[in-house]
């Protein structure tokens, strides 16, 4: 579960106070009190730096926010040292590839704990979000080396940490009986519905928008109606899609992610050190505590505001049905089942980087006076995305020889025209009109 670095309603401990700053060191909102627009802020004001994470940051458990760079440096060379030098391991088979493979990732991460910059959420601790920017960095690195390979040796490249890869899959199509009847939707019932739900809750937590999770639910519907051609496995019954998925899974699963999100919005947040909690059963609970939010911000996307918050909106909206496109390319390039560990594996990752870049991306839009640039989960999860979506396409070249069918080419023309005919009149006409009504005043001024 997320958490926020500050929030209105949580109030800062006797033992924060005494490492923060004072209230009167924190900079004015805006520049002389007067809000400042992300594209007209100038970045190296004050008003625009970040607070390191070494003069703000919860010190509820001070022995796990001490830096002890030092200590875990020693402990990680004494586990590698002996996981390397220990006789029972060098006997367990003959090819090490693998275990030191293992180690170096590692090792990396470890580092990634201790040295990387700190991002907008403090719990459970801010070196677990250290660890998940790393393996996120990983994957990236991993995609790239893919990137200049071709699908024949990346397949073979899969066997090293699956050996049962390498494998073709059958053909499954879910459209075969599309009688509406309750045991053809019994029959449709798995695993997978529960898969649905659960990640259309995250989507909730990520998101913090009741309409934005149902406009990105129908378009990637009909997305799916779109990649049939492609991916034998999207083609479902029309039940399958509206009713099962959209109006059951779906919206399931966004409802109770909202219901959680506004729990937490209101839910008042007062913390005390552990020192100060007294009883067993008290200790134990803030030990819990500490894997909840330190805060919540309920974010307001307002995408027909401005024409900024529509680019960001549909921007958005675009990223996420890539991220929930690739892993149905890569598991069928790759011949991997859903359920494969892999896949699995990588939704799960995907879904903890979007935490922090989703909250980066809404404070870098919304309030540039504490966001100087980009955060770096957001920046390194976009590259992510993009990289799958250009290893999807390298690959794909011979393996999906069907056309696009030329009512979805039409559809998805009507669709984008229509995405940028909105703009234009809910934002430029008005624009335009205030220009010529500004440049009539000039004129007039003139000739008087």
């Amino acid at each position: 579960m997320a958490s926020e670095t500050e929030s209105p309603t949580s109030p800062i401990d006797e033992s924060d106070a005494l490492l923060s700053p004072p209230p009167d060191s924190e900079p004015r909102p805006g520049l002389n009190g007067t809000p400042v627009r992300w594209y007209d802020a100038d970045r190296t004001e004050p008003y625009t730096r970040i607070a390191p994470f070494q003069e703000r940051h919860d010190t509820s458990v001070e022995f796990f926010y001490k830096p002890l760079t030092l200590t875990a440096l020693a402990f990680g060379l004494a586990a590698l040292a002996y996981i390397a030098m220990s006789q029972d391991v060098l006997e367990e088979g003959r090819d090490k590839r693998r275990v030191g493979a293992y180690a170096a990732v590692a090792s990396f991460l470890m580092f990634s704990m201790i040295q990387f910059r700190d991002g907008p959420f403090i719990r459970p601790h801010p070196a677990f979000w250290r660890a998940i920017l790393g393996t996120n960095l990983l994957y990236e690195l991993a995609l790239v080396f893919l990137l200049f390979q071709d699908l024949h040796s990346a397949r073979r490249m899969m066997t090293l940490l699956d050996p049962s890869l390498n494998v073709p899959l059958p053909e499954k199509s879910y459209a075969e009986n599309c009688g509406l009847s309750p045991q053809n939707i019994w029959n449709a019932i798995d695993i997978f519905c529960l898969a649905h739900a659960l990640g259309w809750f995250g989507k909730a937590m990520i998101l913090r928008d009741y309409w934005f999770c149902w406009i990105l639910s129908i378009a990637f519907e009909f997305a799916e109606y779109s990649l049939q051609h492609q991916l034998p496995n999207f083609a479902e019954c029309w039940w399958d899609h509206w009713i099962l998925d959209v109006l059951v899974c779906n919206w399931l699963g966004t409802y109770l992610g909202m219901k959680t999100c506004q729990y937490l919005e209101v839910k008042p947040y007062g913390w005390r050190g552990l020192r100060q909690t007294r009883g067993l059963r008290s200790k134990a609970r803030r030990v819990l505590s500490q894997f909840s939010p330190h805060g919540w911000t309920a974010f307001k996307w307002e995408g027909t505001t401005s024409f900024l918050h529509y680019s960001t909106v549909v921007l958005l909206l675009a990223v996420f049905l890539a991220a929930e496109l690739n892993p149905f390319y890569l598991k069928s390039l790759l011949w991997m089942e859903p359920d494969h560990p892999i896949v699995i594996m990588r939704l799960a990752l995907v879904f903890l980087c979007a935490l922090p870049a989703v909250r980066e991306l809404y404070q870098y839009i919304n309030d540039p006076k504490k966001a100087k640039r980009m955060g770096q989960h957001c920046w390194l999860l976009l590259a992510t995305i993009l990289t799958e979506l250009l290893v999807i396409t390298k690959w794909s070249r011979g393996q999906f020889d069907a056309p696009l069918p030329l009512h979805i080419r039409w559809a998805w023309t009507i669709g984008g025209t229509l995405l940028m005919l909105y703009p234009a009149v809910r934002f430029g006409v008005p624009s335009a009109r205030r220009y010529v009504r500004k440049h009539k005043r000039q004129a007039k001024a003139k000739l008087q």
